[in-house]
This record gives structure tokens, C-alpha cells and sequence, in this order.
């Protein structure tokens, strides 16, 4: 046995390549679960205790061997590869093919930074929701015609929840959770049972925001909203038409003046140079009640926009039903857009 570790002392210190195959052959000969090393371990506890020290000895000297011998070999291996590669630093490298951000995200991201500018935070919440936080503390009761306003998706094995057909129930739960001064914007998914077409889809996201504290007054909605328009868009001039959303009185719609400069300016506005943005009012002070905040003391503004209808104005984008058909020549146009 003493002779046959010998040999292979002598096979190892002889054993040469520079090819990688041969080196691995080589290891997995001798260090693989199967290998001769592992053999002459596990011959170990029957050779005589007489012989144990000798034995033993030669075969760390033959682990050792081996081992440097496969590093020395990788080394050289390695060595002949690089020397055998003749790179050009002048050649440029391979272009990296860069994601992008959805134009969604985008823009609801410069909407969010434009508002946390002046003190407004994130709040998000459920997706499906019950029917009270989705229309009844809305002020909208179980027959009101408001109701008919908005195509709902019920949930089949419970009518009482549905797909929020508006962000509005974050804003209920979260003043239900916390007193006033409220500051905060709650953009999300929202759900209508509408049919799909260049112009409105099932599914599409909103951004509205509230603003609850003492002595909130309808100029401070204006206020607000100039600055929103003059940041995002670069037009401050505004205009204010009375309109109706069950939650708020006084309610409007909000019309920015775009212009009247090119072809698509006369198309998107119809010839007027208005566009219509978003909807706004003071916040009702039943929905006020029916969140344990006394309307006697604080009032509030709330306003809210479809992000979709905004992309589509800031990057002239003509069919809504782009946004969700993951066509990546339409999202490789936003690689540079933050």
C-alpha cells in the first residue's frame, strides 16, 4: 500500500498540461468523492497501527502534491489564455441596452414632486374596497344617482365590495386614521366598467389630493392648482367652470390655457386654446361628518386627474390603450425621461 502512494507521488510530480480539460480530469482523479485520495482515506483504519504514522504521512504528502500542482497548472492555463487574446483599446465597447420607465410612472413621479414641494405626502390603499369607503361616505347613499356617474365592477361573491372606482377611499380611510392638518396626495388604479377605445379604458390611474385644516378657503384650492399647472406644464393661466362631484361644494372643472400655437394645439383644445385637466371643489362637510372631523371647525379642498389623459397631452400620445400593451418601441422613447 506504502509503494502504491509512492507511485502515485511520482505520477502526480510528473503529471503536465496546459489544457483546462486535462487539468479538471486530473483533480477529479484525485480529490473527487470518488477520487484515489478518498479511497486511501477510508484504507486507512485497516492498515497496522505499526504503519499508521508512515502511512498517514504519505498520503498528506500526496494531497499537498496534488493540490499545488492543479494551482500551479490553473495558473498557467489562465496565463496562456490572456496571452493568447490580442484586445484593441481603441475598439469601443458593446452598447448597454438600457431600460426605461413607463411614461405612466413618469409622469405621476413629476406630480408627486411638484406637490411634496409644498407639504404634501404619499398615502395608498386598497384596490378593492367596500362600498362604504368607495361611495357611501362619499356622500354618495345607497340610491343616489351619483352612483350611476361611475360603472362599477362589483365583486360577484360579495356585492358590498368592489374595485374602487376612485382613489377618493384612501382619502376616507386615512382621515378616518388621522386628525387634521391633512396634506396628502393618493395616486393608484382605479377600475370603471367602461368599453375600451382610443380614449378611455377599463383600468387607468388617478391622482388625487386633500387638503383638510382650519380656515381652508376656495383661493387656496386656485392657489394650489396655478402653481400645479405652472410647474408641470409651464402655463400658470387658469380658469375655473362650475360643475358637480357629489363630495365637494362648491365643485369645478379646471381648464388650462395651452395655447393656440400649432395644428395639435387647435385639435386637442378645439379651437379654443382651453384644455380641461382635472376636477376640484371644497370638501363637503357631510363627507367631513362621516369622518369624525368637525365641519364646524376645519374645512378642506380635494381635486383629483387621470395621469393617462396628462401623458397623453405631454407626450402627444393618441390612443390610450398604448399604456397597457407593452410594446416596447413605444416604451424605448423614454429611456431618458426622469
Amino acid at each position: 500500500m506504502i509503494n502504491t502512494i509512492k507511485k502515485y507521488l511520482e505520477e502526480v510530480e510528473l503529471f503536465t498540461s496546459q489544457k483546462a480539460e486535462d487539468v479538471e480530469q486530473f483533480r477529479i482523479k484525485y480529490l473527487g468523492k470518488k477520487g484515489i485520495l478518498n479511497d486511501l482515506f477510508q484504507k486507512f483504519k485497516e492498515v497496522p497501527n505499526e504503519n499508521k504514522k508512515e502511512f498517514g504521512q504519505l498520503i498528506n504528502n500526496l494531497k499537498q502534491s496534488v493540490t499545488q500542482k492543479i494551482n500551479f497548472l490553473k495558473e498557467n492555463v489562465s496565463d496562456s489564455i490572456q496571452s493568447d487574446i490580442e484586445e484593441d483599446l481603441t475598439r469601443p465597447g458593446l452598447a448597454l441596452n438600457l431600460g426605461s420607465r413607463h411614461p405612466i410612472n413618469i409622469v405621476k413621479h413629476k406630480i408627486i414632486n411638484i406637490f411634496k414641494k409644498i407639504g404634501f405626502s404619499v398615502a395608498d390603499g386598497l384596490e378593492i374596497e367596500d362600498d362604504w369607503h368607495n361611495f357611501t361616505a362619499l356622500n354618495m347613499s345607497e340610491y343616489h344617482p351619483a352612483r350611476d356617474m361611475q360603472d362599477t365592477f362589483f365583486i360577484e361573491k360579495n356585492p358590498d365590495m368592489v374595485l374602487r372606482t376612485h382613489t377618493s377611499s384612501v382619502q376616507i380611510r386615512y382621515m378616518k386614521q388621522n386628525e387634521p392638518p391633512i396634506r396628502i396626495l393618493s395616486p393608484g388604479r382605479v377600475y370603471r366598467n367602461e368599453d375600451i377605445s382610443s380614449r378611455s379604458h377599463c383600468m387607468f390611474h388617478q391622482i388625487e389630493g386633500l387638503y383638510i385644516d382650519t380656515d381652508v378657503s376656495f383661493a387656496d384650492l386656485k392657489q394650489t392648482l396655478q402653481y400645479f399647472t405652472s410647474e408641470l406644464f409651464g402655463k400658470s393661466e387658469i380658469r375655473m367652470r362650475p360643475s358637480y362631484f357629489p363630495f365637494t361644494e362648491p365643485s369645478a372643472e379646471v381648464d388650462v390655457y395651452w395655447g393656440l400655437e400649432t395644428e395639435t394645439d387647435y385639435r386637442i383644445t378645439k379651437g379654443t386654446g382651453w384644455l380641461e385637466i382635472l376636477g376640484c371643489g371644497m370638501v363637503d362637510p357631510n363627507v367631513l361628518k362621516n369622518v369624525n372631523i368637525n365641519p364646524e371647525k376645519y374645512s378642506g379642498f380635494a381635486f383629483g386627474m387621470g395621469i393617462e389623459r396628462i401623458v397623453m397631452l405631454m407626450y402627444q400620445i393618441g390612443d390610450i390603450r398604448m399604456f397597457t400593451e407593452n410594446d416596447i418601441r413605444m416604451l424605448q422613447q423614454f429611456k431618458y425621461e426622469f
